[in-house]
């Protein structure tokens, strides 16, 4: 893990810092007077002993009483000017002393924290009050007998450093191709944030409330799904929730894969969570455009990305433990979606994120269409993207997943989402034609019926 080190951040520096402060003071309550007393009264200690030592010398010599009784005023004499001038450099150096002192207790603030650590309820990370690190080896664990070795080198060489996770999906078979971070990956999940206006856009088209030339009167402006797709118009998401209120929004949510596993027996795979009720911070306006309360997972986000990317089947999701796996791969379908006719008019805000909006970062030359987003979790900044590329033999579902402090957000994900894309055209992977398996035959024929 490279910056694992427990610090404080710029959020809670303040806080701790009065803390470390008052903490300092009560160790050590004098040390600027302390030095100061301490300089002076050495250099008077060192004037008298001056003065004895020449005494003792003079009546070893045998000096007359009145040339010993002069020399004794003048040495009285002498050190009246000395303590004048140390009291001068006194008044001159106590304000540098001071700022020394200052940035002494600036500096020993992160050593303090290690003992303090009643002053914040977890541990934290470098760059602000995280739980988790911004940046760690993502491949620690991970089991790839299975997967595609092309695509997974890409995915991770594009993820680089960062603590997230990448999952890539052939959106025509369900066949996970790459997991990166499995354990991030299968596991309980994480707040979508503006990912979840993917599924709501959708019900909103389904159930009339909004249709493609409709426009929402949002604070003296109006605005339609395209530009608020694009550009991630919280309003227009929490505005189209609340007209289509919680029940509706759940019925949609549960029907895309939400509060179910994905996948089709993957080993520690979780459901993720959805909310029985409106949550209780902001209710269904918060859980519309910032997925309140749900938990997704990677796995849940590829799967709906997949079935826009198709047309609408949703696919368990499959990942083979190892190439004998692969080459028997069959699909299995969870269920049809009506929503063919629905993502025509979805399509050009999740492609207009890319071009204008928010996943600007993941344009290359290729037509990319996703959504992001970014949000912060327990402690945790997360940025998501869910993406797929539009044209070509091979579609490819790419989700990325980032965890950890103040660089991570929806528009960086996006950014190595596009990484993968471009490395993955580098090497014509997207001009070849998809090789012919079982798995191609029998996806086709469910393609076509």
């Amino acid at each position: 893990m490279v910056d694992g080190t427990v610090l404080h951040d710029k959020i809670g520096a303040k806080r701790l810092t009065s803390g470390m402060r008052a903490v300092h003071n009560d160790e050590s309550p004098v040390a600027p007077a302390g030095i100061l007393s301490s300089f002076i009264a050495s250099s008077l200690a060192a004037s008298r002993d001056r003065t004895v030592r020449f005494m003792h010398r003079i009546s070893t010599a045998s000096i007359s009483c009145a040339f010993y009784t002069s020399l004794i005023l003048l040495a009285v004499c002498a050190s009246a000017p000395a303590a004048t001038k140390h009291s001068k450099k006194k008044r001159a150096i106590k304000p540098a002393i001071r700022h020394a002192a200052v940035v002494h207790k600036t500096a020993v603030a992160a050593s303090v924290t290690m003992h303090k650590s009643t002053l914040l309820p977890s541990p934290v990370v470098r760059g602000g009050p995280w739980t988790e690190p911004t940046y760690a080896d993502s491949t620690l664990g991970d089991f790839i007998d299975g997967e595609d070795l092309t695509i997974r080198k890409a995915a991770v060489d594009a993820l680089g450093p960062y603590n997230g996770s990448v999952v890539v999906v052939d959106p025509e078979t369900g066949r996970v191709l790459t997991m990166v971070n499995q354990r991030v990956a299968l596991g309980s999940g994480f707040q979508p944030c503006s990912t979840i206006k993917v599924s709501v856009a959708l019900a909103g088209l389904r159930e009339g409330v909004i249709d493609l030339e409709s426009k929402m009167r949002l604070a003296g402006t109006r605005m339609d799904l395209t530009y608020a797709l694009a550009h991630s118009n919280n309003y227009y998401f929490a505005t189209l929730g609340t007209r289509l209120g919680y029940e509706k929004v759940s019925y949609y949510a549960h029907l895309f894969g939400y509060g179910e596993k994905a996948g089709l027996n993957i080993p520690g795979e979780q459901p993720g969570h959805y909310p029985p009720g409106p949550p209780k911070n902001g209710g269904v306006g918060m859980l519309t455009s910032f997925g309140e309360e749900i938990q997704q997972t990677p796995l849940q986000l590829a799967a709906l990305m997949s079935a826009v990317a198709n047309g609408g089947t949703l696919y368990y999701l499959q990942y083979p433990r190892s190439q004998a796996e692969v080459k028997d791969f069959t699909p299995k379908i969870k269920r049809k979606l009506e929503i063919g006719d629905l993502i025509p008019i979805v399509k050009p805000g999740m492609r207009g994120a890319v071009e204008f909006g928010t996943a600007h970062r993941a344009r290359e030359d290729g037509p990319i269409a996703g959504k992001t987003g970014t949000c912060s979790d327990n402690h945790t900044h997360l940025g998501w993207f869910g993406s797929f590329n539009d044209v070509g033999n091979r579609k490819l579902v790419v989700v990325v997943l980032l965890t950890g402090g103040r660089p991570v957000s929806g528009p960086a994900a996006a950014g190595i989402a596009g990484d993968v894309y471009r490395r993955l055209t580098e090497q014509n992977y997207f001009a070849g034609a998809a090789p012919v398996t079982p798995a191609t035959l029998i996806s086709s024929q469910v393609c076509c019926r």
